[in-house]
């Protein structure tokens, strides 16, 4: 049966076991076996290239996925709902550039519930840092304007961001602050933070926090999980062959140092070399993404045992500029999990 979140809160799909589990350490390497592509571009009037980024969580009986929608002509978000994966590829598209949230770059979204307020957020980026609010996830006419979530790109952002792009938006939230992380495709991961209270006001403090003098070791799409009384952070690489991969670290505090994990292109968390294909791998590439979570809450709660993990692939044989590139969505299951 479910276990429900604090007072106020949504249910969410805790299982009975969930203390043994969350009591569980994480591994020090991963493996993992793939699916196939999942969810691609429709055949309608929006003419996708791919479907990018997504978030992922399972609420009500259903998953419930936001990504971007990709073309050469920019960028925006589509919705998705589900019961099982085997469902996903006919799942309807909700397009979001026909709600509130209206048409202009949107990409690299993130959802969560703000259990203080009630509230679903969805966390995008449109230049700045933004934020949509909706009472029903499931209903995408719902969701509010965009807001910012600062006023001006952080000054410490500036002065080290050099030729890349202030990207991916990720928010957690511990007992007293909430934890706004971002990247800069130059070797940054940064951190801003305000208040549970204050929040989505006040985020501030913006420091560095994790570099890498080689900015394909440090490149974007960062996660950040409170997993098995730890948190864990996973951030996109672009490996000497030219994919995508992820590496991971872990911390006792979201602002204290972070310990390597799997870090390297022969330990990742994820790369092509410790995910495993039924027949030809339909991706060299495992891209931004994220894990499927324990809790669909602010405190980015999930089990550490056998994790999932949404992402996009792309076709190894793929060609063209990279927001034409036709990426799909996969998920990655876990299969050296200790419980």
């Amino acid at each position: 049966m479910p276990t429900f979140c604090a007072a106020g809160a949504v249910a969410s799909p805790i299982y009975n076991d969930l203390t043994s589990r969350q009591s569980s350490s994480l591994p020090s390497s991963f493996k993992w076996s793939s699916s196939g592509p999942l969810i691609g571009p429709k055949s309608d009037s929006h003419n996708l290239a791919g479907i990018k980024d997504p978030s992922i969580v399972y609420y009500n009986g259903e998953y419930h996925v936001f990504a971007s929608t990709a073309k050469a002509s920019g960028y925006n978000l589509v919705y998705i709902n589900f019961k099982d994966f085997s469902s996903a590829n006919s799942a309807q598209f909700h397009y979001l550039d026909q709600s509130k949230i209206g048409t202009g770059y949107r990409a690299a979204p993130q959802v969560f519930y703000f259990a203080p307020q009630k509230l679903w957020y969805l966390v995008y980026q449109n230049g700045n840092a933004a934020y949509s609010t909706n009472a029903d996830i499931s209903n995408p006419a719902g969701w509010s304007a965009p807001k910012n979530f600062f006023a001006s790109q952080p000054s410490i952002i500036t002065q080290n961001i050099g030729k890349g792009n202030w990207v991916d938006m990720w928010v957690i939230c511990d007992t007293a602050n909430c934890h706004l992380f971002s990247s800069d495709d130059n070797g940054h991961l940064y951190r801003s933070q305000t208040s549970v209270s204050n929040f989505p006001n006040g985020f501030g403090s913006t420091v560095i926090s994790l570099s890498d003098s080689n900015p394909n070791n440090l490149f974007e799409a960062s996660n950040v999980y409170n997993i098995g009384g730890k948190y864990l952070l996973l951030v996109e690489a672009v490996g000497s062959d030219g994919a995508r991969y992820f590496r991971s670290w872990t911390t006792t505090s979201l602002s204290g140092k972070w310990t390597p994990l799997a870090d390297s292109q022969n330990n990742p968390f994820a790369r092509s070399n410790n995910v495993a294909f039924s027949g030809t791998p339909w991706t060299k590439s495992i891209s931004h993404g994220e894990l499927v979570r324990t809790n669909v809450d602010q405190t980015m709660t999930v089990s550490p045992c056998k994790l999932r993990y949404l992402y996009q692939g792309l076709s190894p044989t793929a060609t063209g500029t990279y927001d034409g590139l036709p990426w799909k969505l996969g998920l990655l299951t876990q299969t050296n999990s200790a419980c």
